[in-house]
């Protein structure tokens, strides 16, 4: 199949991309400037997502639209939005998609989003799989958890910090869950998505299968790199709520009250019928982080 890629020059789209290519795929990415390391079988199409005129000709010829655009975090002067790039660009690519008759459609959500979301991530996202639910298009929803594996953000962050302090600060009780996802199970139910019509019309959750406390994360990474586990300075959540909305601002500040909202509402979830639908045993997240985090 020749599949239009937005969203594929991050982290996700690496690995998505290197399945998608395995599986004998061609791919046309979707991209603002024309990328250096140019890959066999991947053509390169210049264009911006919140642009529906660029993507109504980029999707010209593909057999199926994949949608990863997101961000975690706002730059409203740099006009990064929740609403232009979770809301817009996603009406954006389905109008494309059904304007050229392509009929196949898989869209990267998230855990947690809901109709009633506080956080404006998840609310958006919401919004953005509304659109797509509406549409006559064939799409399948995925809702994945925290996405670990090699050029991730967060662990890796979280592990730099471990390498070099041997205080962590840990906000509240540390005792909200998380079940974190290996990110070529993410690339792995994207690409079987496409062999399977039966799952058309339908949305998952995914989530790895070990379940832990961010203290406990914490914890997994320090053994990972070898270490002790740090000792853990909690900072008052009440201070915090006080705290993060006015230092927020600065964009070298680690956390936003967005991202504190949703660590504290947790990211688990129960259904595991992902797993069955797509023939997937979820890595186990400690022996995969070893894999690439240095000892």
């Amino acid at each position: 199949m020749k599949l239009f890629v937005a969203g594929g020059t991050g982290f996700v789209g690496e690995h998505l991309l290197s399945e998608l290519l395995a599986e004998g795929h061609s791919i046309r990415l979707l991209c603002h400037h024309r990328r250096p390391d140019v890959k066999e079988s991947v053509e390169y199409w210049e264009g911006d997502v919140t642009n529906r005129d660029d993507l109504c000709e980029g999707v010209k010829g593909c057999d199926a639209v994949v949608n990863l655009v997101g961000i975690i975090r706002e730059f409203p002067s740099r006009g990064i939005t929740f609403e232009r790039l979770h809301v817009q660009a996603t009406a954006n690519l389905v109008a494309a998609a059904e304007k050229n008759g392509i009929m196949r459609y898989l869209q990267m959500s998230a855990l947690g989003t809901r109709p009633n979301a506080i956080s404006a991530y998840h609310s958006t996202k919401f919004k953005a799989e509304e659109i797509v639910r509406g549409s006559a298009l064939q799409w399948t929803i995925f809702r994945p958890s925290l996405i670990y594996g090699r050029h991730d953000a967060f662990v890796t962050m979280l592990a730099r910090q471990i390498a070099l302090f041997p205080i962590i600060p840990v906000i509240g009780d540390g005792l909200y869950r998380l079940q974190p996802i290996y990110v070529g199970d993410v690339a792995r139910s994207f690409s079987r998505a496409l062999k399977l019509p039966e799952t058309s019309c339908k949305c998952y959750e995914l989530c790895g299968g070990d379940r832990m406390t961010y203290k406990e994360l914490l914890d997994a990474i320090a053994a990972a790199l070898g270490k002790k586990p740090p000792i853990k300075l909690h900072l008052p959540l009440g201070l915090m709520q006080i705290i993060i909305p006015i230092l927020q601002k600065v964009p070298q500040f680690p956390i936003t009250q967005d991202q504190l909202q949703m660590l504290l509402e947790e990211n688990i979830s129960d259904d595991t019928s992902w797993k069955h639908q797509f023939d997937i045993s979820p890595h186990e997240f400690k022996s995969s982080i070893s894999e690439y985090l240095p000892a």
